[in-house]
């Protein structure tokens, strides 16, 4: 074997070549784009021609001579070995079929080493001819938990808006998430639906927020930049979505114009003017009202609606009546406890719960009434006739296993009976706001078994910024009255 530089269009093409059909013309383009940022990497294979001439036949690497032409390269390298008996056909076919493509796990690799040697993403791009849009997506596998790198590397990869999903949670998170959803032995293919699903965050964009650094610090918004996003916007987003929300509330307050008042919006995204209300299209005028409201984005929007003309009264009352425009009454803008603020109480209700069900005393009769009650909550389905063994009854099939002896026989003592009775109802009984959550069975099980006295504290900063002023202020004179009678 000897390396000689030549001009590849002294090479001629190999008549036994394994590959016939033509490749695509962006292959091509990949080729020739990499061949005139860096040159030909792999130096082609070429032997000597066998009718006794002084030129080379090609042997492997067609495309690149093809490309390095037009390319204009006067020379190039080129691997001379002996002449085959088959004029290289076998070599070419072997050649030909154990040639991969990189896997995206392998460019990514590759794309931050080049990174690391100075190259910018544009350079990668024009070399590789890819837009930067696709390098940048492969350098989100910089924040993807090793051992999802590992699938993807098999040519399992998720779509752009689920890996950034995915490349946005933390380590510790995906490793949840992959623990629940990894695909079972054998299995190629993940539920990357599922795993970005179980990622997803809300991002609340600093380009929607209508208020400004002020607010932004009173309510404790720290502006995270997403640094795979278009540089041509604003980046900065928070997922902090109740404070968000919260300055956007306070910032319409502030700005309301005279005739303005803060509207809600429906499950479907539209906004609810007060009863008989026209809403206005065109130019408004002066006598209507304006509505500001917080679309689904968190986005601030104003429309514009005219109210009924008021019935005038007859006699002494029309005299009484004045002139002033009758007032819009509208809902609360903001209700006592916020979403956040009502999932808080049901995590800790359900927390105590499980206590009690853990710790509390329960005689055996109350025991069994609870685990009969359990089975009535709004968050548990029976699918009669499904068959299977006890080790496949999902969450309840632990509990079921410690019912049966080391032969298998249904056999258990009472305390065993208690200790599965109680595991079965901590997993079912829930107050949760969630599809786990068990309705009223859950608060009356919690009654039963003294759970308020398990509660943990509630006087929490996180839990006290979700209610309204006039949520605490109502509350405060009897906190008040409490402690005199104290």
């Amino acid at each position: 074997m000897e390396l000689k530089f030549v001009d590849p269009r002294a090479l001629k093409d190999n008549p036994d070549r394994a590959r016939r059909s033509k490749s695509s013309p962006q292959a091509d383009a990949l080729l020739l784009a990499t061949i005139k940022a860096v040159g030909i990497v792999q130096p082609p294979v070429v032997a000597t021609e066998t009718d006794g001439g002084n030129g080379f036949v090609i042997d492997e690497g067609h495309r690149r001579v093809k490309q390095a032409i037009a390319a204009g390269l006067e020379e190039i390298a080129v691997l001379v070995v002996p002449r085959a008996e088959d004029g290289g056909a076998m070599r070419s076919l072997v050649t030909t079929i154990a040639h991969e493509q990189l896997n995206p796990v392998d460019q990514w690799r590759a794309i931050e080493r080049l990174v690391a040697l100075g190259w910018t993403e544009e350079a990668i791009g024009i070399a590789l001819a890819q837009p930067v849009r696709q390098i940048k997506k492969l350098r989100l596998l910089a924040n993807v938990l090793p051992a999802m790198l590992d699938h993807m590397a098999k040519g399992d990869m998720p779509d752009e808006r689920q890996l950034r999903t995915i490349a946005a949670a933390s380590l510790d998170e995906q490793k949840e998430v992959w623990k629940v959803h990894k695909p079972a032995k054998g299995d190629r293919q993940a539920s990357w639906w599922a795993i970005a699903n179980g990622l997803a965050r809300t991002r609340m964009y600093a380009r929607d927020a209508s208020f400004g650094d002020e607010l932004a610090q009173a309510y404790g918004i720290a502006w995270v930049e997403d640094l795979f996003a278009p540089a041509d916007q604003d980046i900065r987003y928070t997922t902090d979505v109740d404070a968000f929300l919260g300055a956007q509330q306070e910032w319409m307050t502030q700005n309301l114009p005279k005739k303005g008042v803060i509207a809600e919006v429906s499950n479907y995204g539209e906004v609810k003017l007060p009863p008989k209300a026209e809403r206005v299209y065109g130019t408004p005028k002066k006598s209507d009202h304006t509505a500001m409201y917080l679309d689904r984005e968190g986005k601030v929007k104003s429309v514009h609606f005219r109210m009924p003309d008021a019935k005038k009264p007859k006699g002494k009352a029309a005299d009484d009546a004045g002139g002033e425009d009758e007032a819009v009454v509208m809902p609360k803008s903001r209700p006592d406890v916020t979403r956040k603020g009502i999932e808080m109480i049901g995590d800790l209700r359900t927390d105590a719960l499980h206590e009690a069900l853990s710790r509390a005393p329960v005689e055996d009769n109350t025991l069994l009434a609870l685990l009969v009650l359990a089975f009535a909550g709004q968050n548990v389905r029976v699918d009669s006739g499904a068959g299977g063994d006890f080790r496949y009854g999902g969450r309840f099939g632990r509990h079921a296993a410690a019912l049966f002896d080391a032969e298998g026989k249904f056999a258990f003592d009472t305390d065993t009976l208690r200790i599965a009775a109680r595991g079965v109802l901590i997993d079912v009984l829930s107050c949760r706001e969630n599809i786990s959550k068990s309705g009223i069975v859950a608060v009356v099980a919690g009654g039963a078994l003294g759970a308020d006295g398990f509660l943990a504290n509630m006087g929490t900063e996180d839990f006290l910024s979700c209610l309204s002023r006039p949520a605490l202020e109502a509350r405060a004179p009897t906190r008040r009255c409490c402690r005199g009678r104290g």
